[in-house]
């Protein structure tokens, strides 16, 4: 079982079961995935999350218990940096509950572990209702009025290749960085799509959970921005159309920030939180 190709994220995670193997996959990561010097750490995650998606017909005790098909908190600790090529991909389910399943993936390329994941998966129609929040969707100028990435510097694009791959429009508040003037608030947001016009998904949050620039690029802090440990909270499945992603951080020390992300659809749903640690990037 594989996810029907119907756009380059779905190529990007494509994943094809081992024969006798099961819970084993292989797949391919693709070089216009990358950013500074590896795969992106959301794509990543993204292939692991479909991986584990694909032991949702385990049998549930006694018979009980819905389809666990989608991730409702995975946790990512990457472990090296990936590059392009050949990936398999390890799942194994550790227990298998009524309402919440937990599982674990490791993906790995030529015998070296890239990356270690452990994720509870249920059923995101069941959090359709009620809804009590104070969460507010960041403010932003319509998508017209932003800036988008088909503006950045070609510098920028030839270190992160993914970003061809998105329809990314900033605010212009927070892309003040991009002419030498970053505000140094450690904010950055905008809206999301995938440049062909895919709709998104609950694997697609993953990704998005780490599609915009690094935020310490607002601290004035160019470079790349290696992820030690990322980890994704679904809330809804996402309605189609816009998205709006809003990254920020509070803290820089020892080397290390966290960057913590909102992921908000076209309902004014919040649809996904995470939290990163990443290691600050090196002086230029």
């Amino acid at each position: 079982m594989t996810t029907a190709i119907r756009s380059e994220f779905d190529r990007g995670i494509a994943l094809t079961p081992r024969p006798g193997e099961p819970g084993h996959y292989d797949g391919e990561f693709d070089a216009g995935w990358q950013i500074g010097g590896g795969i992106n750490g959301g794509l990543q995650l993204a292939v692991a999350g479909h991986a584990l998606s694909l032991l949702h017909g385990d049998p549930a005790p006694n018979g009980e218990g819905g389809v666990h098909a989608d991730p409702i908190s995975i946790s990512g600790y990457y472990l090296s940096a990936a590059t392009p090529g050949p990936v398999e991909v390890r799942t194994e389910t550790v227990r298998r509950g009524r309402s919440l399943s937990t599982r674990t993936a490791s993906l790995s390329q030529g015998g070296k572990e890239r990356l270690r994941v452990l994720a509870s998966y249920g059923d995101l129609a069941t959090a359709e209702g009620e809804v009590h929040t104070t969460a507010t969707p960041p403010q932003l100028p319509p998508p017209e009025r932003c800036i988008s990435v088909a503006e950045a510097p070609k510098a920028m694009i030839s270190q992160a290749a993914l970003l061809e791959r998105f329809d990314l429009r900033l605010d212009p508040a927070t892309v003040g960085w991009a002419v030498g003037q970053p505000s140094k608030a450690g904010r950055i947001q905008g809206w999301f799509k995938l440049a062909d016009g895919r709709e998104p998904d609950p694997l697609m949050l993953l990704l998005v959970a780490d599609a915009l620039p690094p935020v310490t690029f607002d601290l004035g802090m160019p470079g790349w921005a290696p992820t030690v440990e990322l980890t994704v909270h679904l809330r809804a499945r996402p309605v189609p159309g816009w998205l709006r992603v809003v990254h920020s951080t509070r803290n820089l020390a020892g080397g290390y920030f966290e960057e913590d992300a909102e992921v908000w659809d076209e309902s004014g749903r919040l649809v996904a939180q995470s939290r990163q640690l990443a290691r600050a990037p090196r002086p230029q």
